[in-house]
């Protein structure tokens, strides 16, 4: 990798990632299936000059992710989405998330390479092996298999994705070898019927806070999209982690690191607020009854439910039958958990309001911290939300951040038209893409043969 530089990507949920997102007014709840709104607002990311666009997938559905997750319950797959992206763009990268798990390397080297072809040259793999045990049931299995296997499939689908593409023949039809690969898994003779990939190797994402995982984004991604951590520290920590593995593997300069990020951003910090609060208030509470993990798996704030009940269980103290509107006595706050002081200064972060002044932290605040995060949330006027990701990018958290705005379409322009060109004053972003690959965009070589 080149000359260090921030990177910007869009994950694209077409009703928003946060949980009440579709309702908000200048949302398209019916967005999942409009190509046209699709392709609009990748051509939006693309004259912001984003990297790539981010399509994420899972392989099992359920209505008890309406509350938490709604975008992820009916979506099309990426990999044809992406190439009606491709068809809408000419820059931008595309990012089609294909689960090894459940797929064969043969059909994902055809189907990465044909992507890159299409999009000369934009094409990445965010190869993840499945958090949702309910994808094995739609693949004639009785199980999901444990984390080892899975990494283990994992990686030999990698290697052979890799050899298949380095044996592909050249556009003129020449040069193509078998690779007569013999694994523990797969046995695959090749080779390719695709050429291979304009990029050599599309560019692959992995994410994940496992030890495997980790060990297989530092060894052999281009990427890690990192999930989210409690904390600025954490954030460091794992961040470092993952260049020290990199290091390990003769790869320290080649993984860049990048963080989801939701931005709330208004041209003021009280419009701003104002937009966060009036998100939160969209939400559907769950009932006020057990508390616990029956949240599905993968969901946003998985293990918690979004009740004043969850919310005694995690702040530590009984809130239970309080108005969510009214403020929380100082008394009651000043006698929560040592977790629960710390998502008060996340509230404090988020809302101005406080433990003990004027503009006091409500119920309903608790409520809405309660469950856990998809990514790390920013509320703030443009040069607020700049700062932090100039923080984050100097201070060794991050290399970028993959945006995830709250609602589809209004969030991603005020992304792009309020914060992008703070950040591209600031010397910290371009103001124009210098290639026409992903690879180009990221400042990576293609690999050789």
């Amino acid at each position: 990798m080149s000359e260090r530089e921030l990177h910007l990507g869009l994950m694209f949920w077409a009703t928003g990632t946060h949980a009440a997102g579709w309702r908000h007014p200048d949302a398209r709840a019916d967005a999942a299936y409009d190509i046209g709104l699709i392709q609009e607002v990748s051509q939006a990311a693309e004259r912001a000059k984003f990297d790539f666009v981010f399509l994420g997938d899972r392989l099992a559905s359920d209505p008890a992710l309406q509350h938490s997750n709604p975008a992820q319950i009916s979506r099309l797959e990426p990999y044809s989405t992406a190439m009606a992206i491709a068809a809408a763009t000419t820059h931008i990268g595309v990012v089609v998330t294909a689960n090894p798990t459940y797929s064969d390397p043969y059909a994902i080297a055809r189907l990465m390479a044909s992507l890159d072809h299409l999009s000369d040259g934009r094409a990445a793999w965010n190869l993840v092996t499945g958090a949702d045990a309910a994808a094995a049931h739609n693949f004639g299995r009785d199980a999901h298999w444990d984390t080892a296997r899975r990494y283990d499939w994992a990686e030999e689908t990698l290697r052979v994705v890799r050899d298949l593409w380095d044996a592909a023949p050249e556009p003129d039809g020449t040069g193509a070898r078998r690779i007569d690969h013999r694994g523990e898994f797969f046995s695959v003779d090749g080779p390719l019927d695709v050429a291979r990939p304009p990029q050599g190797h599309v560019v692959v994402f992995n994410a994940g806070t496992s030890d495997r995982s980790r060990e297989l984004g530092a060894r052999d991604a281009d990427i890690v999209f990192a999930g989210p951590q409690p904390t600025l520290a954490k954030r460091r920590e794992y961040y470092a982690d993952i260049k020290a593995r990199a290091a390990r593997h003769g790869r320290a300069d080649h993984v860049a690191v990048l963080p989801g990020l939701t931005p709330i951003v208004a041209p003021t910090t009280e419009e701003a607020v104002a937009l966060h609060d009036r998100l939160n208030a969209l939400l559907v509470l769950d009932p006020e009854r057990e508390v616990g993990d029956i949240v599905r798996a993968g969901g946003i704030g998985e293990g918690h439910q979004r009740n004043l009940t969850s919310a005694s269980e995690v702040f530590g103290v009984d809130v239970r039958g309080n108005d969510l509107a009214a403020a929380v006595p100082s008394s009651t706050l000043a006698a929560v958990s040592e977790e629960g002081a710390r998502r008060l200064t996340e509230i404090t972060r988020l809302t101005r309001r406080t433990v003990d002044g004027p503009d006091r932290i409500t119920y309903g605040d608790l409520v809405h911290a309660t469950p856990a995060q998809l990514s790390h949330v920013v509320v703030g006027n443009p040069e607020e939300v700049a700062d932090m990701i100039q923080e984050w990018f100097e201070e060794g958290a991050a290399d970028g951040f993959n945006i995830y705005p709250a609602y589809v379409p209004g969030a991603v322009t005020a992304f792009t038209e309020l914060v992008v060109p703070v950040l591209q004053r600031r010397g910290l972003f371009r103001k124009e893409y210098g290639g026409r690959t992903l690879r180009e965009h990221l400042g990576m070589a293609v690999p050789p043969r």
